[in-house]
């Protein structure tokens, strides 16, 4: 059978003769000793039949396929859970090898992953095609959902049938939530409504203006539209422009451009357009079930609810101006004198963020680059004046920079103009940590050793390790928060993500040692030198330690009381989310357990 990329469930799955009715009990299983029960999957005796996947298929219009990984067509043949499929395809496969590494094109795959860790790294393009393929941690099944009815199907029959569910946009996700092995996906990017209005009339005190996008709305399609209003106005996103804003961004938080001006994108959300675990949909704000409006602002991505669509407010476009400033290699071989730079430019981020900046840069082996520093509603004349004490100290110091800057009619003009395009296909374990305010006025140096860590973890990793900061203040015009955001966020400088290379074909060993040094070396360096600081779940290690805390803080109790209420069953998972202390990916990466 050709490879084809919308071929139906039913065209692949081979006759289960031993098929049961669908169970509802979590399987029994060992591992290491320990006993848990389990998520069902394929090939245990609770997995839904052929005839229960064609009454699905029919619920949801026909749009339930089979997963295929991405590179599946550069191969003679997938070797899938259900059957062994003939793929190759070579047309398909170099469409796939020329948008591998392209966030947008990845975007618009069923239940591709931006980067590919999470997925065991299986069945990538290859000039091989007698090489193996197959499913690596990917889904079984995707719902390529189409209306909300779609997703409450999906729902239901992730619940009533024990499978590991998986709510799946752009892919665009650093820690795999995206994606899990043997689960049901559903994929609701295409729920791409946007419907602006000059005055809001839902409940609350707000009345200004307001946007109600759909779940697959990304980041800078969804600041296009907002700037294409009469008059343009600005929204809160991310700042890369693949970020699917009404999911895991909204729901873990989200940090982008605006935050100085109005905190986290959490805190901008108005109302949201779920489906629960028990399949109801409904409106969750400030009137209507406000414990679950609350926990979906920052709560936990994925934890909660499905989310179909989301109520964010607007707010007025300014002029802005933007500056790029670039500490490197091809300006000075010194090594000493190039972290003086990099010591001298995070020692004013306080200064930076204090006066309504936001700032991005990418720290590498003797490479600072910083594009950009933003002023959101601010001159050229009014960022140099903030930014001189930097420059003065580079000065001198000796240290070489080159830098550059520019004003513009709108945020949205130096949005485009600055900021950059992410790639995708790559194979990396990210961490993170936040800097506080008192972290930057007290254990600067130290911050800067902490940053040497993360570049150099270990003498056999030297120079592999990278950064990407942002500095912003979320307290500095919202100094109360109106999310489930970690309260510390309201004294925030600095956001660093630590960031480790996998080399392609690492073993398991190989793995648990670069987590190993993720958790241990590089992120505890930065925690250690920011005691005052927190983690973001959204571009953090699940798997530190004292998670809990370090994501909500004193916010976590209260939405571990919300997750048990609206989710009682654990229909819903996102790693190191609330509730989820129980459950653990058992068996190198695969089953979904609870302990027991």
């Amino acid at each position: 059978m050709a490879w084809n990329g919308s071929v139906l469930a039913l065209g692949l799955l081979p006759f289960l003769s031993e098929a049961l009715l669908p169970s509802h009990r979590l399987v029994p299983r060992t591992s290491n000793g320990k006993d848990y029960a389990c998520k069902c999957y394929a090939g245990d005796e609770c997995w839904p039949d052929e005839g229960s996947w064609a009454e699905l298929n029919s619920t949801v219009g026909g749009n339930l396929i089979v997963n295929l990984p991405p590179g599946a067509p550069c191969y003679e043949t997938f070797e899938g859970p259900l059957s062994t499929v003939s793929t190759y395809d070579a047309a398909a496969c170099a469409e796939v090898t020329a948008n591998f590494m392209d966030q947008r094109w990845t975007a618009e795959q069923p239940a591709a992953l931006m980067w590919t860790y999470f997925t065991n790294d299986t069945c990538r393009p290859t000039q091989d095609p007698a090489g193996p393929c197959t499913l690596g941690y990917y889904g079984v099944y995707v719902i390529e959902a189409q209306t909300k009815e779609h997703v409450k199907a999906g729902v239901d029959f992730a619940r009533e049938n024990n499978l590991r569910l998986i709510i799946r946009n752009t892919g665009h996700d650093f820690i795999g939530r995206s994606t899990g092995w043997g689960a049901l996906v559903i994929n609701t990017h295409s729920f791409q409504d946007v419907e602006f209005t000059d005055k809001y009339t839902g409940p609350g005190r707000y009345k200004g203006g307001a946007v109600t996008i759909g779940a697959g709305v990304q980041g800078q399609a969804l600041l296009t539209e907002a700037h294409a209003q009469d008059p343009p106005v600005q929204v809160m996103t991310g700042e890369c422009p693949t970020v699917g804003v009404a999911g895991g961004l909204v729901q873990g938080g989200g940090h982008g451009p605006l935050t100085p001006q109005h905190g986290m994108v959490a805190d901008t959300a108005l109302s949201f357009d779920v489906v629960t675990a028990s399949g109801e949909m409904l409106t969750a704000n400030c009137d209507e079930n406000p414990d679950l409006f609350w926990a979906l602002k920052g709560g936990g991505p994925g934890a909660f609810a499905a989310v179909l669509s989301v109520t964010l407010k607007t707010f007025p476009e300014q002029k802005s101006a933007g500056v790029i400033v670039n500490i490197n290699s091809t300006l000075t071989q010194d090594e000493a004198l190039f972290w003086e730079g990099v010591r001298s430019f995070h020692k004013y981020s306080n200064d930076f963020v204090g006066g309504g900046l936001y700032v991005y840069f990418e720290l590498m082996a003797m490479r600072l680059h910083i594009q950009p520093f933003v002023g959101f509603g601010k001159t050229l004349a009014e960022m140099q004046d903030i930014l001189k004490p930097m420059f003065d100290e580079f000065d001198a110091q000796g240290v070489p920079y080159d830098t550059s800057g520019k004003e513009f009619d709108t945020l949205f003009d130096l949005y485009i103009d600055l900021f950059d395009d992410e790639g995708a296909g790559s194979s990396a374990l990210t961490g993170g940590w936040m800097f506080s305010h008192q972290d930057v006025a007290e254990n600067n140096d130290e911050i800067i050793e902490a940053f040497k860590t993360v570049i150099s973890p270990r003498e056999d990793l030297a120079n592999q390790g990278g950064i990407i900061g942002h500095l912003w203040d979320a307290g500095h015009s919202t100094p109360v928060s109106n999310s489930a955001t970690h309260p510390r966020f309201r004294n925030s400088t600095d956001f660093s993500i630590a960031i480790l290379p996998v080399p392609l074909g690492a073993s398991w060993e190989q793995k648990e040692d670069l987590q190993n040094v993720l958790t241990n070396v590089q992120d505890e360096a930065m925690r250690k030198a920011g005691p005052n600081g927190c983690a973001y779940i959204n571009e953090g290690d699940p798997f530190q330690p004292d998670w809990q805390d370090h994501f909500w803080g004193s916010e976590y109790p209260r939405l571990l009381r919300i997750k048990n209420k609206w989710d009682p069953e654990g229909v819903f998972y996102t790693v190191s989310t609330p509730g989820t202390e129980d459950w653990e990916v058992i068996e190198y990466g695969t089953r979904l357990c609870r302990k027991v």
